[in-house]
């Protein structure tokens, strides 16, 4: 055979012509910008949970300084779903007008306020008004992070996921462990154990100020800025449903044990130290779980069974702490870690029920906004039944119960579909 002349190579393979009306492929962002997101991401995560782990060692110092009963101690645990209820739902439309780098730097901003004030507020109302925004922050925080990672890592939904969610678990062992150390080291007033945690989160707006001066991270580029979808499609929507009501359980479960764990603790005998370090161990099972589940769950087609393993894990800690809470304290407290890696599990299935970012948007804050309106009832119902009954069998009962319907609604929220399908 001849070999083709270049005219004939040229006929048959044509170079690409491009005239002046055709649009230039945009390129993807800088490595660099990526590198400034990824670091932002961390630093906020690090700073999602201190505000609530940081008080439950106190929680007795701080009852006794603000002179609360059991019942508005209750309240106070309840604040966080409450707040993260409420300023969740803002979160998209936020979004959409500043750009999400923005509303998350006002968020770190917000917790940086709320954690320097509420130490040093002469009363319960001005404590819960300063916890309230520094909550405020972490509550559209909690719901812009599924959307950023969507939306700068769409290639990467498992492990950005696993990233930021091993830096929010690292956060809150840390400040479990560290409180009442430092309080004690520094003169033993919760005020100062409590007003070191605005350190950490003055320091996380740094790169989201400037993201925010950067135009294409306050934009919301480089993917498409999502509009928003009809309120109906969502609530159409049987997974969004089960999804909702599993973060909302889930989420129960995490706050009861953030703010009674170590109370319960202490009652059966152990130190404040000792309490603050178990919380913090309970915590820190996050830290590698939280990297491994989304990555394990973003290859699975169906995440029912990772569901089930963490619930039954999360009743036999309850069981323990029913029946032996200071004999078996070290493991129960491993246990109801992996029950709380449900989290991580749950910000993974956002990601994965919807196939697109204006999809995520919507569900992120429908499924974390519903479901931590789920969960406020929940630490206010331990406290009341621990201060009525005067011990912990009732209350332990209580959430031993609440883990089988959230283990249900985790295994329906699993199921290999999306919103877009179902609505």
């Amino acid at each position: 055979m001849s070999p083709m002349s270049p005219d004939e190579t040229s006929t048959r393979n044509p170079a690409p012509v491009r005239d002046a009306h055709t649009p230039v492929p945009a390129a993807g962002p800088a490595p660099w910008l990526l590198g400034v997101v990824t670091v932002g991401l961390v630093l906020a995560a690090l700073n999602l949970r201190p505000a609530i782990t940081s008080l439950g060692p106190l929680l007795e110092e701080v009852r006794d300084g603000l002179h609360m009963s059991g019942s508005v101690a209750g309240v106070l645990t309840s604040v966080p779903p409450f707040c993260f209820a409420l300023f969740g739902f803002a979160a998209p439309r936020l979004a959409r007008r500043f750009g999400p780098g923005a509303v998350v730097c006002a968020g770190m901003a917000a917790i940086a306020a709320g954690l320097l004030i509420r130490p040093f507020a002469g009363s319960t109302a001005a404590f819960l008004a300063a916890s309230a925004l520094a909550l405020m922050g972490i509550a559209v925080s909690n719901v812009l992070m599924p959307v950023i990672v969507k939306r700068w890592f769409p290639d990467r939904v498992g492990s950005m996921t696993g990233l930021y969610s091993m830096a929010l678990a690292l956060g809150t062992a840390l400040a479990a462990a560290l409180t009442v150390p430092l309080t004690n080291g520094l003169g033993g007033s919760w005020q100062t154990g409590l007003v070191l945690w605005a350190v950490p989160a003055a320091a996380a707006v740094v790169p989201w100020l400037f993201l925010v001066r950067d135009r294409t991270a306050a934009s919301g580029k480089p993917a498409e800025q999502p509009r928003p979808a009809p309120a109906l499609r969502i609530t159409r929507s049987r997974t969004s449903w089960a999804l909702a009501c599993f973060f909302g359980l889930q989420a129960t479960a995490a706050y009861i044990t953030m703010g009674w764990m170590p109370q319960i603790f202490r009652d059966a005998g152990l130190s404040a130290g000792t309490a603050g370090i178990l919380l913090a161990v309970t915590m820190a099972m996050g830290v590698p779980l939280a990297f491994v589940i989304p990555r394990a769950a973003a290859r699975l087609r169906n995440q029912g069974p990772i569901v089930l393993v963490l619930g039954s894990c999360g009743l036999l800690g309850y069981a323990g702490l029913y029946l032996a809470p200071a004999g078996g304290a070290w493991l129960w407290a491993l246990l109801l870690g992996v029950a709380n890696c449900a989290f991580p599990l749950a910000l993974t299935m956002i990601g994965m029920r919807s196939r697109t970012g204006a999809g995520v948007v919507r569900l992120s804050a429908f499924a974390q906004s519903t479901g931590y309106l789920i969960s406020i009832p929940g630490p206010l119902l331990v406290g009341v039944l621990y201060q009525h009954s005067g011990g912990w069998g009732l209350p332990i009962a209580l959430m031993a119960a609440l883990m089988i319907p959230q283990m249900a609604a985790g295994v329906l929220a699993g199921r290999d579909r999306t919103i877009e399908d179902e609505c």
